[in-house]
């Protein structure tokens, strides 16, 4: 959310808007905004009588502005955070009572919504009011070609040093849950020495993603061809599915895939035109050079082909019944013989 920082910056300065209206997919950034509302708005000997939690399925918004329409009884202000708040239900009457109070709040309160997992609906007049004076706020998830970038921000923001692909393996394994990358990466911090770098070996000590057999390292070993080492990091991920969910494994490789076909089509440009393109740090281009080597710009098509072929007899299509972890081996077997594989017409 790109105004996440300065309303953070503005909660430390005590500089308040009357209303936050927080709504979207993600979930992290409201999370974030709300906890710094409540450790550092109130001081806590004022927050017993300042401070009100509700949510959304507990309460509505009469309820609500009933509790904003009253002055602080000690301090400045009266703190109100409705958790949840996609729980409410805004009727016809209850929105003309929160659009209401918009336009004339209560300069002594602020009140919080936490509207978390969807968007507020814009054609309402109340999100038209909140838009126009500033008070709403959207939280989109992060794309998946960016996270590896998030990952890296936060990292630098916490002050952790990291090899080259760390960003890109944390972003492999754990995909695009913010609160637990966040979680983890507060994690690592406390664990590092100053000075640390967080390395792979680090990485798989502390979180548990083996530096040896990991999607990571599966397309590495596919992507130089490596046929001995690949069947081997697909046996050993077929033995352990709970860390190594087989939709993740096809996403992942569709994406690394689809980034050979993105290099083959814009071939000879900069590459730092490339990397922007394929979403990636240009520091992998020379890994997707090596890559494209073996496979040409049909066999890298035919890949994508086998990989849909294999999501499919995944979720049961077709009347196969076979285990996630013999599809692994199979769909392998197939990438690195895809020159040899019988095309169907």
């Amino acid at each position: 959310m790109k105004e996440l920082d300065l309303i953070l910056k503005n909660i430390k300065n005590k500089a308040f808007l009357p209303v936050y209206f927080f709504h979207g997919e993600e979930p992290y950034y409201i999370d974030v905004a709300v906890k710094s509302f409540e450790n550092d708005v109130l001081e806590e000997d004022e927050k017993a009588f300042g401070q009100t939690v509700t949510y959304g399925k507990d309460t509505n918004i009469a309820e609500i502005i009933s509790l904003a329409q009253q002055f602080p009884m000690f301090g400045n202000y009266n703190l109100i955070i409705v958790k949840e708040a996609q729980d409410l239900k805004f009727t016809e009457d209850e929105c003309k009572i929160l659009e209401t109070y918009i336009e004339n709040p209560v300069p002594t309160t602020i009140l919080v919504f936490a509207h978390k997992h969807k968007k507020a609906d814009s054609r309402k007049k109340f999100a038209k009011l909140l838009q126009k004076n500033s008070m709403l706020f959207l939280s989109e998830p992060v794309k998946d070609y960016q996270l590896a970038k998030w990952i890296a921000d936060e990292c630098q923001n916490l002050h952790i040093k990291t090899a080259p692909n760390i960003s890109h393996l944390l972003a492999e394994y754990l995909g695009s849950d913010l609160s637990r990358i966040a979680n983890e990466l507060g994690k690592l911090k406390m664990i590092l020495k100053d000075g640390e770098i967080l390395d792979e070996k680090l990485v798989e000590t502390h979180i548990g993603i083996s530096k040896d057999f990991n999607v990571f390292e599966l397309q590495k070993a596919l992507g130089q061809k490596n046929a001995e080492k690949a069947m081997k990091i697909a046996y050993y991920i077929g033995k352990n599915p709970k860390s190594n969910p087989f939709v993740m494994m096809i996403g992942n490789l569709y994406n690394y895939f689809s980034n050979i076909i993105i290099y083959h089509t814009m071939h000879g440009q900069n590459p730092a035109s490339i990397a922007s393109a394929m979403g990636i740090n240009p520091y992998f281009i020379k890994d997707f050079a090596e890559a494209a080597r073996f496979y040409p710009l049909k066999h890298a098509t035919r890949i994508i082909s086998i990989l849909r072929e294999t999501d499919m007899k995944s979720k049961g299509l077709g009347a196969v019944n076979m285990e996630d972890s013999e599809l692994l081996k199979e769909l392998v077997y197939k990438i690195l013989n895809v020159g040899q594989l019988k095309v169907k017409v």
